[in-house]
Order: structure tokens, then C-alpha cells, then sequence
């Protein structure tokens, strides 16, 4: 997808900023990081080249904190990062139906990013809810007992 590949002007002057406040701090990296990443949703080569040059830092040294922290991404992912429990619990009371529903509503296959941004779709094995099966989490935000319907529904409070 073309758009998963542009920074705005408008998320480069957000970036710029970021890294300005925090230009002359030692052990500044980390935040410079999660602060990027939360303007632009990932943080892609030019942006790492772009930090590791305003930070004057080897660009080895942000690619390796990038790769290393689990939580930092390099592929562009959704405002909303959808999650449907498909452990056994929830599968058998129909997780794969919700999954299904949710990729049709959403137009992208698990993995995949809404056109709009919105939305990532991801399968997990487990999320530890097992009594609230079948289980749906949005962001911070846990969901059980979940229809396909329901799921779609969901989608609405994230707007």
C-alpha cells in the first residue's frame, strides 16, 4: 500500500519537535522512540535515520533499541489494534466466526491495515480471559462473550 509508506508534512514537523525537546538529554532515545511512534503509528528507516541524525546518534544504534523492544514497530499498523482471542477457550464458542465477521467488515485479512488507518486485525493465541470467552480486545479495552455481530458493533466506539 502506497500510504503506509508517507510521512505527512505535518508528522515530520510532530517528529522535528520531538526530537528537538529532547535533542541535548542523555538516554534520550527510548522516548524519542515511543514519542515518534505514536505520531506516525510505526517507525520506518527514514524515520530512524531521521532520529538517529537530530539525536547524533549511529543509525545502529536506534535500528538495534528499534529491533530489540517488542512494543516498537516498523510496519505501519492501525490507531486500533484489533485482537481476537482464537485460543481454545474461545474458539470453540466461536472466535473464528468473530475473526471472519471482523475481516469482511474491515476489508483486510488478519495482520492487515484499514485503508483509513483505523484498524490492524490480529489473531492471538491467548489473552488469558478464558471465563469470558469468546474474547475481543480493541486497544486497552477487553470484550467478552462476543457475537460477530457484537464485534462489529464494537468497531463503532472507535471512531
Amino acid at each position: 500500500m502506497r500510504w503506509a509508506e508517507e510521512i505527512s508534512r505535518e508528522e515530520w514537523e510532530r517528529i522535528d519537535l520531538v526530537i528537538s525537546k529532547y535533542k541535548n538529554r542523555h538516554g534520550a532515545l527510548i522516548p524519542v522512540l515511543k514519542e515518534v511512534q505514536d505520531v506516525c503509528g510505526y517507525l520506518p528507516k527514514r524515520v530512524q535515520h531521521r532520529i538517529a541524525d537530530g539525536l547524533h546518534l549511529p543509525t545502529s544504534q536506534v535500528f538495534g533499541v528499534v529491533s530489540f523492544y517488542a512494543f516498537f514497530t516498523t510496519v505501519p499498523r492501525g490507531r486500533n489494534i484489533i485482537r481476537v482471542c482464537m485460543g481454545t477457550a474461545c474458539y470453540v464458542r466461536g472466535s473464528k466466526e468473530i475473526l471472519d465477521a471482523l475481516q469482511r467488515e474491515l476489508g483486510v485479512h488478519v495482520g492487515g491495515i484499514t485503508e483509513d488507518r483505523k484498524f490492524t486485525l490480529e489473531a492471538v493465541r491467548c489473552v488469558g480471559a478464558c471465563g469470558l470467552a469468546p474474547v475481543v480486545v480493541v486497544g486497552q479495552d477487553t470484550y467478552g462473550m462476543v457475537t460477530p455481530g457484537r464485534a462489529v458493533q464494537i468497531l463503532g466506539n472507535y471512531t
